[in-house]
């Protein structure tokens, strides 16, 4: 039975909380102040705690909770941290995740919205604390993610270890998690491995590129629409929360997310309610957040270019994936999987690489990482014409050093694909400044990039 510790100073809040979480199979240990927090963890362990950020009737500035938030993570740094308060603001809520809390509720508290985030944290803390690296469940997370593809995830390097043991530990819970790295590491890869380990696999994860929707689009595809919402909306449209009912969904690309619509997906994340376009019909769902980007949200939010409460609420857990040329231990092993599919795809008789090839394959840079050695590979096995891939068919000479054909020599189309290329090399991946150094927008750049296969 997980066991709750329970802080503030309201008798009443205290019963109600009570009562509402034993019905739920909660154990609750309930104390009225911050030194019988610190005196009931000395006696007993919690797989999490809720506790109130004021503990004086004519205080509301919530500092007696951060100093408590910062004492529980000297105590016990494992501990999941959720906290609450009637005098509920946003920066109060953001400060106190800064701390180190890992969700917050406003009293009055919703029922169904508490017990979700008590629940997601127990089962996630009892994972971590298991400690134990169980070789088998690896493997099966390298090998198998339910869908029929094997390998699914390989990653025998070391700098994918810690990857592997997240991936193990959180998969099996509902926690949001937001997936960073560069582009083409294999985020979404990540995403479908999460959701085939959790209870929701028996539903398909529903997937959604926020980089390549129009601004004028994306609240319909997130959310639907109805009849004669507007000009072109001739029936009733499905968004993409409905079809992720009681399943995961994955939405890669977050910092896309329009400034003006990040309210309404943090509303959604927060109560499950939301509304189709054009509707005033609520509508409510269970859906589990996956969240994929290359930027870096935390400095976006810290420039009020992305909500910091929505960042909080999408990061339960960070998972960030290293560049291939940080882990070259995987490339043979990426290489050879990507082979084995494209000539079963291309019923071409390949059978290995040269092992010159694979010394060529290792020592080149990688800058549109797994996605690029995917689309090498499969250039390699139309190009072919023996049973093994020799350096030449990997044409990865010239992509490493000179020999670039003039601009004058070349197509508007291969200009374009080649400055896009450079760009994305010279800021390290990075779409947002690669983007502002070409004079376009995200999106703009992203429908580029699945023109030209970047």
């Amino acid at each position: 039975m997980p066991r709750v510790l329970i802080a503030d100073d309201q008798p009443a809040v205290i019963e109600a909380l009570r009562l509402l979480l034993k019905g739920d199979g909660f154990e609750t240990r309930a104390v009225a102040s911050p030194a019988d927090v610190t005196e009931a963890l000395a006696r007993q362990s919690f797989d999490v705690a809720l506790i109130d950020l004021n503990y004086t009737r004519d205080t509301t500035s919530g500092q007696e909770g951060l100093d408590l938030l910062a004492r529980l993570r000297e105590l016990d740094p494992t501990l999941p941290v959720v906290v609450m308060t009637a005098w509920g603001s946003v920066e109060l809520a953001v400060e106190a995740m800064q701390r180190g809390a890992r969700d917050f509720v406003q009293k009055p508290w919703d029922n169904a919205r508490l017990l979700t985030i008590l629940r997601t944290h127990t089962e996630l803390a009892r994972a971590l604390r298991k400690g134990e690296r169980l070789e088998a469940e690896n493997k099966m997370l390298r090998e198998d993610g339910g869908n029929g593809e094997k390998p699914l995830l390989i990653a025998e390097s070391e700098a994918m270890q810690p990857v592997l043991e997240l991936i193990r530990h959180v998969g099996p819970s509902d926690a949001n998690v937001l997936i960073t790295g560069e582009n083409g590491t294999g985020k979404e890869v990540v995403a479908r491995t999460l959701h085939a380990l959790s209870a929701r696999a028996s539903k398909p994860m529903v997937a959604v590129n926020a980089g390549a929707l129009a601004e004028g689009t994306f609240e319909s595809e997130l959310f639907g629409h109805v009849r004669g919402a507007y000009t072109d909306a001739k029936t009733d449209r499905v968004g993409r929360f409905e079809l992720a009912d009681g399943s995961t969904l994955f939405l890669d690309e977050i910092a896309n997310v329009p400034a003006n619509l990040q309210p309404k997906l943090l509303r959604v994340i927060e109560t499950g309610e939301f509304e189709r376009v054009g509707s005033s019909q609520t509508r409510r769902v269970d859906v589990r957040v996956l969240s994929a980007t290359n930027a870096n949200l935390k400095e976006e939010a810290a420039s009020g270019r992305f909500r910091q409460d929505l960042f909080f609420r999408l990061n339960t857990v960070e998972i960030h994936l290293p560049p291939l040329r940080e882990r070259p231990e995987d490339i043979a092993a990426l290489a050879e999987h990507f082979l084995r599919r494209h000539a079963q795809r291309y019923r071409k008789p390949l059978r290995a690489f040269e092992p010159s090839a694979l010394e060529v394959m290792r020592a080149y840079s990688w800058p549109g990482n797994v996605r690029e050695l995917d689309h090498v590979v499969q250039r390699a096995v139309l190009l072919a014409r023996s049973d093994e891939v020799k350096p030449l068919d990997l044409g990865l000479q010239a992509a490493s050093g000179g020999g670039e054909r003039r601009l004058e020599e070349m197509s508007l189309e291969e200009v374009e694909r080649l400055l896009i290329q450079k760009a994305l090399r010279r800021f390290g991946g990075n779409v947002s400044q690669a983007a502002e150094a070409l004079g376009l927008s995200r999106s703009a750049l992203y429908r580029r990039m699945q023109k030209y296969e970047i």
